[in-house]
Order: C-alpha cells, then sequence, then structure tokens
C-alpha cells in the first residue's frame, strides 16, 4: 500500500521535491583561484573577486563545468550546449556582492531521471528537472561573540550544483532513497564528496499533501537539510503539519522551514520568495557558455561504470541477489572491495561475508571502508581457509575477530591457535562413538521417528572436537552410524 499521512478526513497523499546542493570537487572555486579545501582557518582561502572588491571580474573555472556535465550525463540528463548565468539579487551579510552568480532560465544541465531501490525490492524513477551552477555564499557564525555574528568567507564562491527533482517522491522512504542514491552517482563520478556533516551536500525539500486524484496544494520548503535520515523526517514532520492545518478549516502559507531535529518538527522561518524577487539578469560580466558536442561526447566516453550498470552486472555475472548486488554498490570503494574478495572464489560467499561479519566489524569500531578492519586481501586469504577445508565456518568466524583485533593474516593465526580443522575419518568415528555411546536414550528417540535430534548429535560431536571437526565429514558419519540401526 502506498505510504499515506492518516487524518481524520482519511488519508493524504505526500508530495516532494528536494533541491540537493552539492559542492562541486575543484582545486579552486567557480569564478577565481582561491581555494577550496575544506577546515582551513577561516578567510584563509578568500579572493578579491570572492570579496567583492570594486573592479573585480569573475573568470569561469573550466573545471567546474566539465563536473556539471559529468554529473547530468551520469544522470541521463540532456546536456544544454548553451547556458547562461545570471545575477540573483538578495542581501546578507555573508554574501559580500550583494548578488549570487547563478543560471536561472537557461542552465547547464536540462531534464533526466534516476532510478531508486526501495526496501520491498521494488525500483521506482525519479526525474530531474534541471542542474544549474552557482556560487555559494560564505558562513554566518552566531556562536563565537555573546553580541556579534562572525563572517567566514572561506566557501563564498565555491562552485555548486543545484539538482532539483521533479514532485515524484511520494514518501519519506523515497526522499531517503533518492538522497542516497543520487549521492552514489556523485561519488562515483567524482564530482562531489557527499559528505552532508561537512555541508558538501545538502537538501531543501520541498513538501506539500493532497487527498487522492486532486491537484497539488501550496508546498513549504524545508531548508538545509544535513543528512538523509532528517530529509527523511522532515518530510514526516512537515507532511503531518500541513495535513492538520488542511483538516482544522486552515489554510498552508508557502514559506521557508526549518526543520529542528531535537523536536522532530519545521518552524517558520520566511515567507517564501518568488523568482521575480530576486531580480534575476544576465551577468554582464559573463558571456553565454557555449560547449562543444565533441567535448561533451569526450566526457561521457571517460565516465567511470556507474551504480545501476555495475549492480547489473554484480547480478549478471556473480549471481548475487539484486538485494545484495545494491548493498555492495552503494559505494564505490565498497565494491572495489568487494571486487577483490571475490576474485577467483565464491562470489555469493564472499558477498555473505562482506555484508554480515565484515559490516559489523566497521560499524562497531566506527570505521570506515577507507580505513577497514581487515584488507580485502586479508578477508580473501579467510576464504581460502575454509575453500581448501583449513578451518570450518564456525572456526573462521572466530579467526575473523582475531583478525580484527591483531590485524594479523588468518594463517598466521590458524597456525598459532592450532585451529586447523580435523579431517582424519578415524578422530572423527572416534568422536560420534563417544557421543553415541554417552546418549544411549538420544539414540533409541532419534531411531524411533525424532530426526530432529541429529542436530543435537552434529552439537555434541563438535563440541567434542573443539569446532575443529569437518562439518560435512561429521554430518556424514553421524548419519552412517545413526541410520545403521534405525527402525
Amino acid at each position: 500500500m502506498a505510504y499515506a499521512i492518516e487524518g481524520s478526513t482519511g488519508p493524504w497523499e505526500v508530495v516532494v521535491g528536494l533541491e540537493v546542493h552539492a559542492q562541486v570537487v575543484s582545486n579552486a572555486k567557480l569564478f577565481s583561484g582561491a581555494a577550496t579545501a575544506f577546515g582551513a582557518e577561516p578567510n584563509s582561502q578568500v579572493s578579491f573577486v570572492d570579496a567583492a572588491f570594486p573592479g573585480m571580474l569573475p573568470v569561469i573555472n573550466a573545471e567546474c563545468v566539465a563536473q556539471a556535465v559529468r554529473t547530468g550525463l551520469g544522470l541521463n540528463a540532456r546536456i544544454n550546449t548553451v547556458s547562461r548565468f545570471d545575477r540573483k539579487n538578495y542581501f546578507y551579510a555573508d554574501l559580500p556582492a550583494g548578488y549570487q552568480i547563478s543560471q536561472f532560465e537557461h542552465p547547464i544541465v536540462g531534464t533526466g531521471e534516476i532510478e531508486v531501490e526501495l526496501a520491498d525490492g521494488s525500483t521506482k524513477a525519479i526525474g530531474i528537472t534541471r542542474l544549474h551552477l552557482e556560487q555559494d555564499a560564505g558562513k554566518s557564525l552566531h556562536d563565537q561573540h555573546p553580541t556579534k555574528s562572525l563572517i567566514d568567507l572561506n566557501r563564498a564562491g565555491v562552485a555548486l550544483m543545484e539538482i532539483v527533482s521533479e514532485p515524484d517522491i511520494r514518501s519519506p522512504e523515497e526522499a531517503g532513497a533518492y538522497v542516497r542514491k543520487l549521492r552514489s552517482i556523485l561519488r562515483y563520478l567524482g564530482t562531489c564528496d557527499g559528505n552532508m556533516e561537512e555541508g558538501s551536500m545538502r537538501a531543501d525539500v520541498n513538501v506539500s499533501v493532497r487527498k487522492h486524484g486532486e491537484p497539488y496544494r501550496t508546498r513549504c520548503e524545508v531548508k538545509n537539510v544535513n543528512s538523509i535520515r532528517f530529509v527523511m523526517q522532515a518530510v514526516e514532520a512537515e507532511a503531518a503539519r500541513q495535513v492538520e492545518v488542511w483538516e482544522a478549516g486552515g489554510t498552508v502559507t508557502q514559506e521557508t522551514r526549518l526543520f529542528d531535529s531535537n523536536r522532530g518538527i519545521t518552524r517558520s522561518m520566511r515567507s517564501k520568495e518568488d523568482a521575480h524577487d530576486y531580480r534575476y539578469f544576465p551577468d554582464p560580466d559573463l558571456l553565454p557558455l557555449v560547449l562543444e558536442e565533441d567535448w561533451i561526447a569526450s566526457l561521457k566516453a571517460a565516465l567511470p561504470e556507474l551504480p545501476d550498470a555495475k549492480r547489473a552486472r554484480f547480478i549478471q555475472s556473480y549471481g548475487l541477489t539484486p538485494y545484495d548486488a545494491a548493498v555492495l554498490v552503494a559505494e564505490k570503494a565498497t565494491a572495489q572491495f568487494y571486487e577483490v574478495v571475490a576474485k577467483g572464489r565464491d562470489p555469493k560467499i564472499a558477498a555473505n561475508w562482506i555484508t554480515g561479519d565484515f559490516f559489523a566489524a566497521m560499524n562497531r569500531l566506527g570505521r570506515s571502508i577507507e580505513d577497514p578492519p581487515v584488507t580485502a586481501g586479508q578477508l580473501g586469504g579467510l576464504l581460502d581457509l575454509m575453500a581448501d577445508n583449513t578451518i570450518n565456518g564456525r572456526i573462521a568466524k572466530d579467526v575473523f575477530e582475531a583478525m580484527v583485533e591483531t590485524g594479523k593474516d588468518a594463517a598466521a593465526i590458524v597456525d598459532e591457535k592450532g585451529l586447523r580443522q580435523v579431517t582424519d575419518t578415524g578422530a572423527i568415528d572416534d568422536a560420534v562413538e563417544r557421543i553415541l555411546a554417552a546418549n544411549p536414550d538420544k539414540v533409541a528417540e532419534y531411531r524411533s521417528g525424532k530426526d530432529k535430534l541429529f542436530g543435537f548429535f552434529v552439537g555434541q560431536t563438535m563440541k567434542a572436537m573443539a569446532g575443529k571437526g569437518n562439518p560435512a565429514l561429521i554430518n556424514e558419519t553421524l548419519k552412517r552410524r545413526l541410520d545403521s540401526r534405525k527402525e
């Protein structure tokens, strides 16, 4: 059943469109040569252009343009060979020029589409309206002085891509899946690092509600949401607020709101401006941007394999489930890690270990795939010891934990701790005989029809052999001995 907000008058459909601001990966800003590194001392990466000194002229950064085109290609979007920069006029202390250079009527990228995977295994296509380039503003610091706000212009002039979706999103889950997939594509392309906690990717969440079959009602924009979890919570909170307003006989006013993550509510920030309030006009210092088709084609030819294509290949080549493939390709580094582990090995076992014990260890230790608790080569070595029957699956889990703790290879741990699997059939026969002799009542019950007791005998035999017995040989030996006199 489709997601809906239940009100006193019945279900309400949620309509969501997202405007994602993604900071372009580049060494210099959009119109100046100032650096863009995160975390620098305040106002240490500011050129005269960024500070809007009189007479300073913007000069476009070709790499930022290339990054926007790569992103458009990755979103299956139309690349506009002619685009234009406009001035968006408004006053704020961290905008020294009194205007932002942006694109309005003529963006560099037009309509596109991305496909998202949902929890129930289904997929949904969400339209892209446009992608345009613009400058970021500076940052106001309100907590550094008891009576004054301070301004850091390091971020002023940094290139942003604003990626605007169609209002195709119908639930918090779809909103989260969209941002997650968009971030994945940007990271694969290397056009934005997607670090929402650092502010290099943030979302404006446009929400409205309506009764099924109605035209769109008034929307509100929840500004600058900086995590996927908060995007989902903001959709839910704002939709619930609007339902309450409409059902009380009120009218939702178009406005910009903020999401209070501590209280789980949205609150009013300001009335929503329309485009004419910004007095857009073509920037007189910048000519229209004209792109050559051959240059666009060369960028397209150099694109990496993107998440959807990689997911399809993992399903086809490795026989993975769509879910496992989606998990493994979500981050480029994870997909690369998997392919190293899976090379020459059982690809499904490799996937199970990475999505199971390996991910659990990363989460427990707060590590990332770039700084893993064990390397891909080390995990592959562990799987090799299982494949050649040096150790069994149960022992392998203990060895893996020891690898995480010590950083040692699996083979060294197995040798140090004497964990090699017992495949000596004589030793297994002896252990089985001891277990059967010690449990004559359960042997009788099994032979009278209680087949479920078989697991008991397997467990006892493994315990007697300190977990080192070969499970297949133990099962085979028990089956032969127990069934030989079964009535």
